[in-house]
């Protein structure tokens, strides 16, 4: 395996996957920028609002991408926000105390939830909802929060396996050096092993931001909206972007409307870049804390 022929032969595929995997992710933002940068303006985000008005939510964009703008952030942020906690506890059980024969089989299950298509996801959350309105209020319908919980369901496995791996692939050594020190099981856990292993965490998170700032099929039967405004609560249908590029890309009417799909997916982009950014900033602020702790 170490012949020099080999050891060449490995370089130059790994040197041409990685080219490969740049030019692509070039290619398609150049061609997303040459199709929608002429149409990012005021007026493709505020319509015929003036801007100052729309931000204080004065008056509604009728004509423009605040709105779903805004119920992508909401959405991304509620989905993440109730799929962490959950993804980090059962990571961490699984990885620090579930038994091997327990461990097997969560482990299987959780890759099979992977497995699953999101319409199956979003055909939940609507039956759900469905559910909900017929037994428990009439007031209840799919609506945002409904679509958060179907998403954050949807990312859960990527946030557990991805904490459970990088706990699991810690050095033995640097698990068991707190608990000689006397620090208990917890303690190792929260100032040691979770702030080493931020890496691999954060990759979890950032894969399910990606996830439920692109997914439209759970969204789609779940509460989106061609046209809804500002989302007033929780209960209420919202707009999102990758819905808005969807529902352009299928039915418009002329090259105009089309380069505004691309704007939208444009700002997309730079929404999940702004989201991937906050991530890296708040792991590395947990990991100076957790150095300072020590």
């Amino acid at each position: 395996m170490n012949h020099p022929l080999v050891m060449r032969l490995i370089t130059g595929f790994a040197w041409l996957s990685g080219l490969t995997l740049v030019s692509s992710i070039c290619c398609i933002v150049g061609f997303l920028l040459f199709k929608g940068l002429g149409s990012l303006n005021l007026a493709l985000i505020f319509g015929d609002t003036y801007w100052l008005d729309a931000v204080l939510l004065r008056r509604q964009v009728f004509d423009g991408l605040l709105p779903a703008i805004i119920g992508t952030i909401l959405l991304v942020g509620l989905s993440v926000s109730i799929a962490v906690p959950v993804g980090l506890g059962a990571g961490i059980y699984l990885a620090e105390y579930c038994s091997r024969r327990l461990k097997m089989i969560f482990s299987f299950l959780f890759d099979i939830l992977a497995g699953v298509p999101s319409i199956v996801v979003g055909l939940f959350g609507f039956s759900v909802a469905i559910f909900l309105h017929k037994y428990v209020s009439e007031r209840i319908f799919p609506c945002l929060i409904i679509s958060s919980l179907s998403l954050a369901f949807l990312v859960l496995p990527y946030l557990i396996r991805t904490t459970q791996i990088s706990l699991e692939n810690l050095p033995s050594d640097m698990k068991r050096t707190a608990p000689a020190l006397g620090a208990t099981k917890l303690q190792n856990i929260f100032y040691v092993l979770i702030p080493r292993s931020l890496p691999g965490i954060v990759s979890g998170v950032i894969l399910a931001i990606g996830r439920c700032a692109e997914d439209t099929a759970v969204i789609m039967l779940t509460g989106v909206v061609a046209t809804a405004g500002v989302p007033k609560s929780l209960f209420a249908n919202y707009e999102a972007l990758p819905f808005y590029i969807y529902f352009i890309s299928s039915q418009y009417a002329d090259k105009q409307e089309l380069s505004r799909g691309y704007g939208a997916a444009i700002i997309l982009m730079i929404i999940c870049a702004l989201l991937f950014m906050t991530a890296f900033f708040i792991k590395h602020k947990i990991s100076e804390h957790a150095l300072h702790r020590l």
